[in-house]
């Protein structure tokens, strides 16, 4: 199973602020969409908690928690990256995607195949999420689209996809 992550990050790789997306494009939610459904989803507890509808419908919801009593309808419960890709191969997924937090970006950029990137030309001084730093020498370029700007905001971005090297 190949496991990507997926994020929309800005200039000075911010991500999020008080659990919220930074800047909701909507070209970049309709993209989110079309890629991850059908797939198992993995993302932090705070991450989850900030969806407004709860589970995102069409993938399997799987949520990292150190809390051992956690629990929601609808979703998965694990306590590590490891049991959530466990989780994800026991799918017989092709591929599962991290899609946040910042902590669960962290402990899955080592062993992420992919990178499904959506680099925002803005940057977010009240951010207090951010990606981990990328690694030019094992994340190659295989894609690039754009740049866009989106109609509501004015917005700057591109669409790019990374492999591991």
């Amino acid at each position: 199973m190949k496991l990507s992550v997926i994020v929309a990050i800005a200039a000075d790789r911010a991500i999020g602020r008080g659990g919220d997306l930074l800047f909701p494009i909507s070209a970049d939610l309709k993209r989110f969409k079309a890629i991850t459904m059908g797939h198992p989803i993995i993302m932090g507890r705070k991450t989850f908690e900030s969806f407004p509808k709860g589970p995102l419908p069409g993938r399997h919801n799987i949520v990292v928690t150190r809390s051992q009593d956690y629990r929601h309808e609808g979703v998965t419960v694990v306590h590590s990256l490891e049991d959530a890709i466990a989780t994800a191969e026991a799918d017989g997924a092709d591929e599962a995607f991290v899609i946040g937090g910042s902590q669960i970006y962290s402990q899955a950029l080592p062993v992420a195949d992919r990178m499904y990137l959506t680099e925002i030309d803005a940057t977010a001084p009240d951010a207090d999420a951010f990606f981990p730093a990328i690694d030019t020498d094992i994340w190659i370029e295989t894609d690039r689209n754009g740049p866009h700007t989106d109609q509501r905001s004015g917005l700057s971005y591109l669409f790019v996809c990374r492999e591991r090297k």
